[in-house]
């Protein structure tokens, strides 16, 4: 916890809403040495997703909703990930080398998993066990273009087997923007993305979902405040919707 490796804002938020930040942070811990990415490389996306904290502090102040925060940049450990995955620590992502753990040993991942992904873990299942009736929220960002290739979606509802509160999402979302947003996109489940919910939320039987969110809708602070307005009161009406 020194190392911020979880951040738990709002603890006592009452909503049915958790929040959850996986890919918060693009801080890399002095003794990784900057995991040898160049200065460009240490703040990209590949890094973090940006903008994705910002949306997810706005929505827990406007639903008074508990959220648990990695604070560890994704390349260091990919909280979003199990320790048995190829890239929960990667070695490389789309174009970008990150050559602090391409000769990585077991001991030196395993390091990772007891340092960053297990005190992660461990938070967010407490908070999940203490809550009463916890629909769990993953907020996340997307680069516009990936491989070259632009991607017209600009919000996905992703989900798992549990397909409860994405079906509410996706049946109004109409009401609440005139975005392009699209079931189980950019990513999915056959990606890898999913691991948060399935640990966290369909193990357990409570309903989720994971937004992912264009990160050029979300470059400035006004434009956070405003997709987190939308996404606030769409995700009331589908939680509502959810739980009749």
């Amino acid at each position: 916890m020194s190392e911020q490796v979880v951040q738990i804002t709002n603890p006592n938020g009452d909503s049915p809403a958790l929040l959850v930040c996986e890919h918060a942070s693009r801080h890399i811990p002095d003794d990784l040495n900057g995991l040898g990415l160049t200065a460009q490389d240490a703040i990209s996306h590949a890094a973090w997703d940006p903008g994705a904290l910002a949306v997810a502090t706005h929505l827990s102040q406007m639903l008074n909703a508990q959220l648990v925060a990695s604070g560890i940049s994704r390349l260091a450990y990919d909280c979003n990930r199990p320790p048995s995955a190829p890239d929960a620590v990667p070695s490389r992502s789309e174009r970008i080398e990150v050559p602090g753990n391409v000769t990585l040993s077991a001991t030196d991942k395993a390091d990772r998993v007891s340092r960053f992904y297990e005190p992660f873990r461990a938070a967010l299942a407490q908070t999940v066990a203490a809550h009463p009736a916890p629909m769990i929220v993953t907020i996340h960002s997307f680069t516009p273009v990936y491989h070259g290739k632009q991607r017209d979606v600009e919000i996905g509802i992703l989900h798992d087997s549990d397909t409860r509160l994405a079906d509410a999402m996706m049946a109004n979302h109409a009401d609440y923007t005139t975005l392009n947003i699209q079931r189980n996109a950019p990513y999915g489940p056959e990606d890898g993305v999913t691991h948060t919910l399935i640990e966290h939320a369909v193990k357990s039987g409570h309903p989720n979902v994971m937004i992912e969110i264009r990160n050029d809708l979300i470059a400035t602070p006004e434009a956070q405040a405003e997709i987190a307005d939308m996404l606030g009161r769409w995700l009331n009406a589908s939680i509502a919707e959810t739980t009749k």
